[in-house]
């Protein structure tokens, strides 16, 4: 299939991706079994990964506590073309074998079949993807827990890598922001790990470090230096981990808009991840106006209103036990919140498309500094959704959506009490930083 997707620039920082994304959740379910529905059978969801690329939908995104971790062992196999068959492998391995009996000069054991795999690898689709994962949410033992702390973010990044099958990373959100950790915290890390700048690789010696850290203390005062001080024992890996490149770019989801700016004065954020949709506005007021005067990208997440928008009351009644949505007030308000969907679905049959694609059109006409990643796990509904932007909207249509789902029409919060306190994040000042 020919490409139907422009690309567009994510952002002021170089990353450019497919106009619409990918979200890959639900292919293999959150952090709990069954939390957005079970996972998916694995040769179907590769199908639809590479009808989505040939499709010219090359911005996946997936995150380590989908599944948990299963979602970028997916992506990463798909992505590398490392799920070459056992026949493939094992036909290599006879051929190396023979090779081995009949004394072959020259032969070493292994040749054909690194060759052969590698050849494989290499028509894969890595160069033809952008890959955003996520670090930041923690499910042990039942209980979730949110972490920025360095140590932590070192480890989350290493291990993404590892599962993806990737040498970095293109874009690497904070999934959900530490509330315990300034961000600066979190972001000097980022530097370690993702900066791509070369300000800070001449630095060799630690009379070098020690002097920009008290050129940064002149400048910057106290607490910016004590963070960095706090942090010194990081510092000696920071030549080698830009050099090793492990992320191209960084983005922040659901942070507050005072969150972003201090991100962005660390290093500059790329892009923000946030739900945005007909009915979830909230971010309108200070997210989006933060993000584009610092030229920041917008992903929206859950663009369809986690499916409600495509389906109505239908979905709520339909959904199985376990999935994380009955614990939403805003779908336990499905009956009240059906005529949202009642006139949407109205609007779209006068314009001649689905429920679905209007609602994903009206998010594509935010802005073209907007990229929305619609999840789904049918290459139909993939097919559908793609259609959306190809669906024009007038301002006058644009506003007759927006009336469907105002803030009073639209009943119930959008997370359940638990997930409300990860939105919209606010961190302690870096002072308070002890490095703990």
């Amino acid at each position: 299939m020919a490409s139907t997707i422009p690309k567009v620039k994510l952002g002021s920082q170089g990353l450019v991706v497919s106009a619409q994304g990918l979200g890959c959740m639900g292919m293999t379910g959150s952090y709990m079994t069954g939390s957005y529905g079970h996972p998916k059978p694995e040769p179907d969801m590769i199908k639809l990964i590479h009808h989505a690329v040939d499709s010219g939908v090359t911005f996946l995104d997936t995150s380590d506590v989908y599944g948990p971790h299963t979602n970028e062992i997916l992506v990463g196999k798909v992505s590398n073309n490392s799920l070459i068959s056992e026949h493939i492998r094992l036909t290599l391995f006879a051929h190396d074998i023979r090779n081995l009996r009949t004394g072959r000069p020259g032969f070493q054991f292994g040749e054909n079949f690194e060759i052969g795999v590698q050849a494989l690898k290499q028509g894969g689709l890595r160069d033809k993807v952008q890959i955003a994962t996520k670090f930041g949410i923690q499910w042990i033992d039942g209980e979730t827990d949110v972490r920025g702390d360095p140590a932590y973010v070192r480890s989350a990044c290493e291990a993404s890598l590892k599962r993806l099958d990737v040498d970095c990373i293109d874009l690497y959100y904070a999934h959900r922001i530490d509330t315990r950790v300034p961000i600066e915290v979190t972001s000097s890390l980022n530097l370690e790990i993702f900066a791509h700048s070369p300000t800070f690789s001449i630095l060799e010696t630690p009379l070098e470090l020690n002097f920009v850290q008290n050129l940064i203390f002149f400048h910057f005062g106290e607490a910016v230096r004590d963070a960095l001080t706090n942090c010194n024992e990081k510092m000696g890996e920071l030549k080698k981990l830009v050099e090793e490149g492990k992320v191209k770019y960084i983005g922040l989801s659901e942070a507050s808009g005072s969150t972003i700016r201090r991100a962005h004065a660390v290093h500059p954020i790329t892009a923000v991840q946030n739900e945005w949709s007909l009915w979830t506005r909230d971010l309108e007021d200070d997210i989006v106006p933060t993000c584009r005067e610092l030229g920041i990208g917008i992903v929206p997440y859950s663009p369809i209103g986690r499916g409600f928008l495509a389906v109505g009351p239908k979905l709520a009644e339909n959904l199985i036990e376990g999935d994380f949505r009955k614990t939403m007030p805003r779908f336990q308000n499905a009956d009240n919140n059906k005529t949202i969907f009642e006139r949407v679905n109205s609007m779209a049959a006068r314009k001649g498309c689905s429920a679905a694609q209007l609602a994903l059109a009206w998010v594509h006409h935010q802005g073209s500094d907007v990229v929305p990643i619609p999840g789904t796990t049918k290459v139909e509904n993939f097919n559908q959704n793609i259609v959306a932007l190809s669906v024009k909207l007038s301002a006058e249509e644009m506003a007759e959506l927006e009336s469907f789902a105002s803030g009073e029409t639209v009943k119930g919060e959008r997370h359940s009490n638990m997930q409300q306190t990860w939105t919209n994040s606010e961190t302690p000042p870096l002072s308070s930083w002890k490095g703990n």
